[in-house]
């Protein structure tokens, strides 16, 4: 990869980074590292993957997407809520489908650190987390 090439891609992780972290910045206890922000054939969507780390206890609020979320547990025990279904509690190795505009939730439910890889669908210049009531 060429250097312009490397410059490009780490300032779009970083604006990608700088645009994340504001919504759920106040929220101890969880960190969202970017990976991946990439157009898609799709006139008007992107792909975002992003890894979120939870300590133990702590809770991702309610919130939605502009598009569509597959979570997959990277390690630890995750409880998700979306809208007013039952919790669905997932393993290391489990993956969750979250539909587009979808209010939910995860909280770490197990005893040490939790760790999802979650891969976004979404629509183009929308913020990707929305917080809801």
């Amino acid at each position: 990869m060429n250097a312009t090439r490397l410059i490009a891609a780490a300032a779009l992780i970083a604006s990608a980074t700088l645009t994340l972290q504001p919504a759920l910045a106040q929220f101890t206890g969880l960190q969202r590292t970017d990976l991946l922000e990439h157009d898609l054939s799709i006139a008007g969507r992107k792909t975002v993957q992003t890894r979120v780390d939870f300590a133990p206890g702590t809770a991702a609020p309610a919130h939605a997407h502009p598009g569509e979320e597959i979570a997959y547990v990277l390690e630890g025990t995750l409880e998700y809520r979306i809208g007013d279904d039952a919790p669905i509690t997932l393993q290391p190795g489990q993956s969750l489908f979250i539909p587009a505009g979808a209010k939910h939730s995860a909280k770490n439910v197990g005893s040490g650190k939790a760790s999802e890889l979650a891969t976004y669908i979404v629509d183009k210049g929308q913020p990707l987390v929305v917080l809801t009531p």
